[in-house]
C-alpha cells in the first residue's frame, strides 16, 4: 500500500490519464493499478484491456532506484517506434507466457494440466495476434487523430530553479552554471567556439550527494571548467533535463558530456558515468579536450576565414557606393551644368523672341502713327513753330507746327522716323528741360507748343533712354 500510495511523477501520472483516454476507462485507481501491473509499459497495458485476455497479468516488478531512474524512458521509446513496436510487445507477451506454462508444468501440475494449457494456447494464438494487431492499428490512428498533448514548459525556468536549489543543498562551492535553456548554451557554446559540459542531475540516485559535495566542489575542477568549458546543469525531473536526458541517453548517474562543434554539428565527443573522483574527473576531462581541440582550431580559421572575406567584401561594397555616390554627384552636377544650359538658352531664346516681338510692334505702331501726324503748315503762316530736332546718332530733323498743335505732334514726328530710338525724350538746350510730348496713362493729352511756350524756332534734342 505504501508503494502505491507513492506520490507520482508527472510522467506517470501522463500515462494514466493517456491510458484512460484510449480505453475509456473513467476509474483513476483501475487506469493507475493496470499499468503498474504492466510495469508501466502503457501500450502492452491497452493492447491487454482490448484484448480481454483471461490470463493473468505479469507480475509487477520490484522498484528499484535504477528502474525508478529509467522507467520514464518507455513511453518515449513506444512514441519513437510506433506501430512497430507494438509487435515487439506481443512477442514479448508470448515469450512470457509460454515461460509461466512452462513453470507451471515444471510445478506438478499433472500432464493433463499441461496438455489442457498448451492446447488453449494453440487455440487462442490466432484470436490473440489478430486482435494485437487490430488493437496496434486502431493506437496508431487514434494518435494520428488525438495526438499527445504537449505541456507548457518553461526550460529557463527549469534550469534555474536547479541551479537555486542545487547550491541551496550542495552550496556555492561549484563550477558556474550556464544560466540558460540547454539549445542556448548550445548556441552560445558554438558562437564563442567552447566546449560545452552538459550534467544531468539525478537527486534520487545514491551517488549524486558525494559527486556533488566531492568532485563538483573540488577547486581544481571548479578553476578548470571555469576556465575551459561552458557548464550547464539541470535535474532529469524537470521537463527541460527530461528532454536532454533522452537526446543524450545516460546510462547511469552521475552523468557527465562533453560536446563541441565539429564538423558544423554541435557532436557529443565524451561521456562520462558514474562517480568520479576529481583528479580523474579533471584528467579525463582533458585528454577529451586536448583530442577534440583541433575541431575548434578548425572552426576558428574557418570562422577567421569568414570574417576577413566578410570584411573584404564589405570593404570593397563600401568602396562601391563610394564610387558610385561620387559618380552620382559627377552625374548629378552635369545634369546641373546641362539643365542650367539648357535654362539660359531658353531664356536668351525668350528675350530675343521678346526683343523682335517688341521691334514689330514698335515698327507697327510707327506705320500706324503717321496718320497722328497733322500737316505741315506754310512758312510765313501765322502761328507757325519752326522746330529742329538733332537725333542722338547726329540726324537733324526740320518740320514747321502750329502753335495750337498738340506737343504729342512733335513724338508722333520723331517717332515715325527710320533713325529714332525706340524709347526716347526730347529735352531743350538751354535752359536744359524736358519737353512732355509723349502721352502716357498719366498724361494722355500733352500741352499744345502755345501752353509749353516754346520759342518761334527752338532746337531740341532727342536721348536714348536705351542707350
Amino acid at each position: 500500500m505504501a508503494e502505491y500510495d507513492r506520490e507520482l511523477t508527472p510522467e506517470l501520472t501522463e500515462k494514466i490519464v493517456q491510458y484512460q483516454e484510449v480505453t475509456g476507462t473513467e476509474d483513476y485507481n483501475a487506469a493507475r493499478s493496470q499499468l503498474e501491473n504492466h510495469a508501466w509499459n502503457l501500450e502492452a497495458a491497452v493492447q491487454d484491456h482490448l484484448a480481454l485476455s483471461d490470463t493473468s497479468p505479469p507480475t509487477p516488478q520490484a522498484s528499484t532506484s535504477s528502474q525508478d531512474d529509467h522507467e520514464h524512458h518507455n513511453w518515449d521509446a513506444v512514441n519513437n517506434r510506433g506501430l512497430a513496436n507494438g509487435r515487439n510487445v506481443d512477442e514479448e507477451r508470448d515469450s512470457e507466457e509460454r515461460e509461466n506454462l512452462n513453470r507451471n508444468s515444471n510445478r506438478g501440475g499433472g500432464f493433463l494440466s499441461s496438455l489442457f494449457r498448451g492446447g488453449y494456447y494453440l487455440l487462442t494464438l490466432p484470436l490473440r495476434l489478430t486482435l494485437s494487431s487490430l488493437t496496434s492499428l486502431f493506437f496508431f490512428v487514434y494518435r494520428i487523430v488525438y495526438p499527445y498533448p504537449r505541456r507548457l514548459t518553461d526550460p529557463l525556468g527549469d534550469v534555474l530553479s536547479f541551479i537555486g536549489e542545487y547550491e541551496k543543498e550542495y552550496g556555492l562551492q561549484h563550477p558556474s552554471f550556464f544560466r540558460g535553456s540547454y539549445s542556448q548554451a548550445l548556441t552560445h557554446a558554438k558562437t564563442e567556439l567552447k566546449f560545452l559540459l552538459v550534467y544531468l542531475h539525478c537527486g534520487d540516485h545514491q551517488d549524486t550527494p558525494g559527486f556533488c559535495r566531492t568532485t563538483l566542489s573540488d577547486n581544481g575542477v571548479v578553476e578548470y571548467i571555469n576556465s575551459n568549458l561552458i557548464f550547464w546543469g539541470c535535474s532529469v525531473t524537470t521537463a527541460e533535463g527530461y528532454r536532454v536526458s533522452q537526446a543524450l541517453r545516460e546510462n547511469a548517474y552521475p552523468f557527465l558530456a562533453l560536446i563541441v562543434l565539429r564538423d558544423g554539428r554541435m557532436t557529443v565527443v565524451g561521456r562520462l558515468e558514474g562517480p568520479i573522483p576529481p583528479e580523474q574527473l579533471t584528467s579525463q576531462l582533458q585528454i577529451l579536450v586536448r583530442d577534440n581541440e583541433a575541431y575548434l582550431v578548425v572552426a576558428r580559421a574557418e570562422r577567421q576565414e569568414r570574417e576577413l572575406t566578410a570584411a573584404l567584401r564589405l570593404q570593397q561594397d563600401e568602396d562601391y557606393q563610394e564610387s558610385l555616390r561620387a559618380d552620382q554627384e559627377k552625374e548629378r552636377k552635369r545634369q546641373q551644368e546641362r539643365e542650367e544650359v539648357e535654362r539660359k538658352e531658353l531664356e536668351e531664346k525668350q528675350k530675343v523672341e521678346e526683343q523682335q516681338r517688341q521691334k514689330d510692334n514698335i515698327r507697327r505702331l510707327k506705320i500706324e502713327m503717321v496718320d497722328r501726324i497733322p500737316a505741315e503748315p506754310d512758312e510765313g503762316s501765322e502761328g507757325v513753330v519752326h522746330i529742329v530736332v538733332k537725333l542722338p546718332q547726329g540726324t537733324r530733323l526740320e518740320r514747321r507746327f502750329r502753335d495750337s498743335d498738340s506737343l504729342s505732334s512733335l513724338y508722333y514726328y520723331i517717332f515715325c522716323h527710320p533713325d529714332s530710338p525706340d524709347r526716347f525724350q526730347v529735352t531743350t538746350n538751354f535752359p536744359r528741360q524736358v519737353v512732355p510730348c509723349e502721352p502716357t496713362e498719366a498724361g494722355p493729352q500733352p500741352p499744345t507748343f502755345k501752353e509749353f511756350s516754346l520759342p518761334r524756332r527752338s532746337m531740341l534734342f532727342v536721348s536714348d533712354l536705351d542707350a
